[in-house]
């Protein structure tokens, strides 16, 4: 008597859980139903929500178990997506793998430029300061540069071109920091070796009118007056707002060279940058100083270029490391970078980097030639923020 009882009061709940339970198993065993589907669609859910440990491990279920699904892409773009959103270091460079392992399986796939271009934004998203240690910059840049080669007619092109120039800024003031701090120390020639890099390299470059004026005054300091003369054209032509026109003219002047003449696009993009600049109140800067990524605000909008187009000076033909030198090049001897040593001349292994200062010094500087003038008095160095203050604003 007791069991019917009990019975009779069961069966009304038991029947409401079939009723509820019966609609919800109907759909899922559907006949059109496609379990790979379902798998799919509950992954990118769980992302959404932020529990990406539980996304990717159902993403991962679904390509061990449908490896011919037609989700198989959409579910390892989704993987590598959500190590991007979840960010962090380690985040970060997982995503970078994911990604890249995306563009190996499937290279023809319409997701496979954003692939490419989140590689570099991985990298982006993990640089470092102008003045720390510059391998993400330098990552990123690579990265970007591959994209232009590979997807030149995609729709993503505009934002990898801004986020190249902005990792080209970074790297830019890194090499100028380096550069300012040997010509302040009289060591010509490492800073000349560090300006050349930023006017080969980097024509864009926010401080480039101040590069290319040092780069030539550190010429003129070793004697080279008339290598000067191509750099200080530049200021005028490619920086025409620059505080540093009136001074190279002056040198082109001096050095009985004709005073070139910018374009009406060069002094247009010229005024655009420095209009689309804005000042900043002390505290923004101090947060900008307290930041631990870097500041790009100052990025000019110039053109893009891939490869590092001829200097004002004599070109140098660059072998590969270990191989000879191209049958057509000339060579061409220069010194060595930073070291203040000049080419061919052995470097001593423990010797301490921080002398490269001294070094130059000790270097007697080149017999002057009849056609160079070196200043009577150098003027003083201005740093890179004083000289863009009234151009492209400070950071």
């Amino acid at each position: 008597m007791f069991l019917w009882g009990l019975g009779v009061i069961l069966l009304p709940g038991c029947a409401l859980v079939r009723r509820h339970a019966r609609p919800e198993l109907a759909t899922r065993v559907a006949p059109g139903d496609q379990p790979d589907k379902i798998l799919y669609e509950k992954a990118t859910n769980e992302i959404a929500h932020g529990r990406y440990d539980v996304g990717r491990l159902t993403l991962q279920t679904l390509i061990n178990t449908y490896p011919d699904s037609e989700y198989l892409s959409k579910a390892k773009l989704a993987i590598a997506d959500s190590y991007y959103s979840e960010g962090g270091i380690s985040g970060l460079t997982q995503a970078e793998a994911e990604y890249k392992d995306f563009i190996t399986f499937f290279p023809t796939a319409p997701e496979a430029p954003e692939a490419q271009f989140r590689v570099g934004m991985a990298h982006f998203r993990m640089m470092a300061k102008a003045d720390r240690d510059q391998t993400e910059a330098q990552l990123a840049e690579a990265e970007f540069k591959e994209f232009l080669l590979k997807y030149p007619d995609s729709r993503v092109m505009p934002r990898v071109k801004a986020r190249l120039r902005e990792a080209q800024e970074v790297l830019a003031e890194g090499e100028y920091w380096t550069a300012d701090f040997y010509y302040t120390h009289g060591a010509y020639l490492a800073a000349r070796a560090r300006y050349q890099t930023i006017a080969d390299k980097y024509p864009n470059f926010s401080g480039g009118d101040a590069a290319l004026y040092f780069l030539g005054q550190s010429l003129e300091h070793l004697r080279r007056g008339s290598e000067a003369a191509p750099y200080y054209g530049r200021v005028i032509t490619d920086f025409p707002l620059s505080l540093h026109v009136t001074d190279a003219k002056a040198r082109l002047t001096a050095l009985h060279q004709p005073i070139p003449r910018p374009t009406r696009a060069t002094l247009a993009r010229a005024r655009a940058d420095a209009a689309r600049h804005t000042n900043r109140d002390w505290l923004s800067k101090l947060g900008g100083v307290m930041a631990s990524t870097p500041d790009t605000s100052a990025t000019l909008h110039g053109p893009v270029r891939l490869g590092e187009p001829p200097s004002g000076g004599p070109e140098v033909a660059k072998a590969p490391i270990g191989g000879p030198p191209p049958a057509n090049a000339t060579i061409v001897v220069q010194p060595m970078g930073d070291t203040g040593l000049t080419a061919g001349k052995p470097v001593d292994p423990k010797a301490n980097p921080n002398d490269d200062a001294a070094k130059a010094k000790e270097t007697p500087p080149e017999k002057s030639s009849p056609d160079s003038t070196s200043p009577s008095e150098p003027p003083k160095k201005k740093s890179r923020f004083h000289v863009l203050k009234k151009v492209v604003k400070p950071f």
